[in-house]
This record gives C-alpha cells, sequence and structure tokens, in this order.
C-alpha cells in the first residue's frame, strides 16, 4: 500500500483528505514501515538528553456524564510523537496549525478543525505554531493514572486484537469466498 500525503481542507468543520501526488514521493512506505519509522524517531528522541518525554505541556483535565475531556497547549517547533490510544477518540484543534505523520500518510491541519483519531494510532506532530489541542474521551473514571491506564496502550501488542487489520480482513474475507 503507498503511503499518501495529504492536505488538510477545511469542510463542515471536519479535515477533508486530498491525495498528493504520488509521482513525486522518493519512498513508498506501508503503514507498518512506517510505523516501525514512528517507534526508532520515538526511540532516537529519548536518548537526547534536552528531550521532554511525558505530559510536558501544560494541560487542563475537564469531565462531563462519561467523558473526559483533555486540552493541552504545545509550543511553536515542538516535534511530538504521540502516545497510542486503545479507541477511537475526537480531537479538535482550536489554536495553531500542525504538520502530522501517521501510518496512513500525512498531512497539514490548521485551526480551526476535527478528527477523529483511530484505536491504535500513533502519530508524529510538528508544531507550526503554538498550538491548543482538545481531545475527548468516552470513560466513566476520573482519575488520571486509572484513565491513562484505560485508554492508552503500552504498545502495539496490546491493542493488535482491538484493531482490525483491513488487509488481512479483505484477505480472509476472499478466502471464504473461494471455499
Amino acid at each position: 500500500m503507498a503511503m499518501n500525503l495529504y492536505e488538510a481542507k477545511m469542510s463542515n468543520q471536519s479535515i477533508t483528505p486530498k491525495p498528493f501526488n504520488s509521482d513525486l514521493q522518493s519512498e513508498v512506505l506501508s503503514p507498518m514501515d512506517i510505523r516501525k519509522k514512528v517507534a526508532l524517531l520515538e526511540s532516537n528522541i529519548r536518548k537526547m538528553p534536552e528531550a521532554m518525554i511525558g505530559d510536558c505541556f501544560p494541560l487542563v483535565h475537564k469531565f462531563a456524564k462519561g467523558l473526559y475531556i483533555r486540552q493541552i497547549t504545545v509550543p511553536a517547533g515542538a516535534l511530538v510523537v504521540t502516545k497510542i490510544h486503545k479507541f477511537s477518540h475526537a480531537v479538535f484543534l482550536l489554536q495553531g496549525e500542525i504538520s502530522v505523520l501517521e501510518e496512513h500518510g500525512s498531512r497539514k491541519v490548521k485551526a480551526p478543525a476535527s478528527f477523529i483519531t483511530p484505536a491504535g494510532t500513533k502519530r508524529v506532530v510538528y508544531h507550526h505554531t503554538q498550538t491548543v489541542l482538545t481531545t475527548v474521551h468516552a470513560t466513566e473514571e476520573t482519575d488520571l493514572e486509572k484513565i491513562e491506564s484505560e485508554i492508552i496502550a503500552k504498545d502495539f501488542d496490546e491493542i493488535e486484537s482491538n484493531v482490525i487489520d483491513i488487509e488481512n480482513f479483505v484477505e480472509e474475507v476472499t478466502k471464504e469466498e473461494v471455499r
């Protein structure tokens, strides 16, 4: 599967991806290749003495019935490797501009924007300007440590059984039709 580059456009307050001309790409990467490169980048960043690990930017935590709402302010120039989320959730870019690299491509997003983070997503995000992002997670929990263990996976193995691999799904369905 080819890696697509996406350009974010505003449409009804959400992002509409637009494929980039793939003839200009110098390398075609599968989602798994991108996942490996993101993991390598994160590993290298962790080795840097100036690296900021964990929740190192200002956070605001709010709760509503069945919801945990997390707002983060990230300074311009920050390169962030996100955590792996076990479940899909909403993301709102309230201020700023970011470039996002994920398994299925990359895109540039400018506020105001909203999108859904699918389960099993791990991203590299470059913040062109100071940004304010809000995520909304379904949980009855209000203890931050318990929320972290409920919604964040330690690694991809922890979520693999919860995330459908489309390529394998199609292959399995096709095999069943042949029988």
